[in-house]
């Protein structure tokens, strides 16, 4: 069991926006007492006002609704509909707003990337969803494919204090007064299922590594089979040493990462990995059938995780990051038959030697990519661990 677990939790696998949103405003609008709600993007289309007129309707029937966005994720937000939720009592924080673009100083790169909400302190969304349409993406057709979770149990006695936490830290940073809760909610925490649940998170006090040491920890004891969505894959060298470890002892180790371009830089850095691993014997499977936006993997069918945490430097070292991790068969398989299903359904399996054969131009610009996020990240003082 991992460190930080908690048994007796019920978790609900969300699939994309389609599943996660109606759910989340069922739970905001049967909310008695509060809401916490904590993302990277708010967007003011279509999902985003539904979401914004769900946490207006709980704020004007005498919920306390806190929401905290990103100043970077979701600068293009409009004035008119912060200030339409703020009209009917919702509680509203940026975090690190507005950061200059040409400012490559650490704490710039500090973004709040993590996704939670937490309802009435007795279940939780956790998960790598955006308040955001799936299709707001040019040429996105079927929706965006992301996960997200419900969560129910012991371990928001857990989750609940740290979101409060970060936001009364955000509270005092901005008004330099302490934060005050109008009232006292207790935290349902007893049992309701049967998974082993931690919550973790990445922060740049004294969490820095544990979602990353997690993985490390669950790919190192994996026996049978390792299996990882990631959006935006690109691993330092502890990472990629454990992958190829791993499959060089007899692990099968699949890989499902991005097929279409979205972010130029990331995409091709993250190709210029595929000789390494691939010639390691670790597999690669490109989905191509919308944007990948997962954050998910299954280790053995038993351990698993979801969350808001890339692994990249960004995500792994610099951002506000939570994850949450599952130790139950049942959530496990449910998890890896869907990851299954969509690569029969939309991937695309690269072959080592249809790789090696690639033409010189199309090599290149995977190793340009990688050199400039090793510049990016000597810059901010992380040069050798990637």
């Amino acid at each position: 069991m991992i460190v930080g677990s908690l048994p007796g939790n019920q978790v609900d696998l969300l699939e994309s926006g389609t599943a996660y949103f109606p759910a989340l405003r069922e739970a905001i609008d049967a909310a008695q007492y509060e809401v916490d709600l904590q993302t990277y993007i708010f967007s003011g289309d279509g999902t985003g006002t539904m979401i914004a007129e769900a946490l207006s309707r709980a704020a004007q029937r005498g919920v306390r609704v806190r929401v905290l966005v990103d100043g970077f994720g979701s600068r293009g937000l409009s004035s008119q509909l912060i200030g339409s939720m703020r009209n009917a009592g919702v509680d509203w924080l940026v975090f690190r707003p507005e950061p200059g673009w040409l400012n490559l100083r650490r704490h710039r790169l500090r973004r709040l990337h993590r996704k939670v909400v937490v309802i009435d302190a007795k279940i939780a969304f956790v998960g790598g969803i955006n308040i955001i349409d799936d299709l707001d993406t040019p040429r996105q057709t079927p929706p965006r494919f992301d996960y997200a979770v419900r969560v129910q149990g012991p371990v928001l006695a857990r989750i609940t204090p740290d979101v409060r936490s970060l936001w009364s830290f955000v509270h005092w940073s901005q008004n330099k007064a302490l934060w005050n809760p109008s009232r006292h909610i207790v935290i349902e925490s007893h049992n309701v299922g049967k998974d082993n649940v931690a919550f973790l998170v990445r922060d740049n006090l004294r969490h820095r590594r544990d979602i990353e040491q997690a993985y490390l920890a669950a790919i190192s004891s994996a026996s049978e089979h390792i299996l990882i969505a990631n959006a935006y894959f690109l691993p330092g060298i502890r990472f990629r040493r454990a992958l190829m470890d791993a499959a060089m002892r007899g692990v099968k180790v699949t890989l499902v990462l991005q097929g279409r371009v979205e972010y130029r830089l990331m995409h091709y850095a993250s190709r210029a990995l595929y000789g390494q691993l691939l010639g390691a014997g670790v597999e690669i499977c490109e989905y191509h059938k919308s944007f990948l936006h997962a954050k998910v993997a299954v280790v053995d069918k038993v351990w698993a995780t979801v969350g808001s945490s890339n692994i990249d430097p960004f995500s792994l070292l610099l951002a506000r990051e939570a994850n949450l991790v599952i130790e139950g068969g049942d959530f496990a398989h449910a998890l890896q038959q869907n990851l299954q299903s969509a690569m029969l359904n939309g991937g695309q399996m690269v072959l080592p030697d249809g790789w090696q054969r690639r033409a010189w131009y199309q090599r290149i610009w995977p190793l340009m990519a990688m050199g400039l996020v090793r510049v990016l990240m000597g810059l901010v003082g992380y040069g050798r661990v990637w």
